[in-house]
This record gives C-alpha cells, sequence and structure tokens, in this order.
C-alpha cells in the first residue's frame, strides 16, 4: 500500500467516525421551555414604556402640525 494510499484511509476512517459521532447526540439534562431571562412584571413594564413613549412621540407630532 502506497503512502498517499494509507493517508487517504486513514483520513476516510476518520471521517466516518466522525459522521457516527455526530448521529448519536445525548439528550441534554436541562429544560428547554419559554424561560424568559426577565419576569413577566419587567417585561410587561418595557413594553408598556416603549408603547407608551412612541404613543406620545406620534401625539406630539401631530399636534405640533407635523414639524417637531
Amino acid at each position: 500500500m502506497t503512502t498517499s494510499r494509507r493517508l487517504a484511509d486513514r483520513k476516510v476512517y476518520r471521517f466516518e467516525k466522525n459522521i457516527t459521532r455526530r448521529g448519536s447526540v445525548p439528550e441534554t439534562n436541562t429544560k428547554k421551555g419559554k424561560d424568559y431571562p426577565v419576569g413577566p412584571l419587567l417585561l410587561g413594564f418595557f413594553v408598556f414604556v416603549v408603547i407608551g413613549s412612541s404613543l406620545f412621540q406620534i401625539i406630539r407630532t401631530a399636534t405640533s402640525g407635523g414639524m417637531a
């Protein structure tokens, strides 16, 4: 067997070993769900501030004639 053939066989073996390893991924023990990093109260407050400030800006622009 030539050197290049041995190297090619070794690469093929490593590649096939990697493919079979990728196919058998173990299940994780971590819970996958809708876990938010912030609480619902803080999230609601943030939405209130963002929507409120945009509405305030729209009303302010409309009452000043379009040019602030």
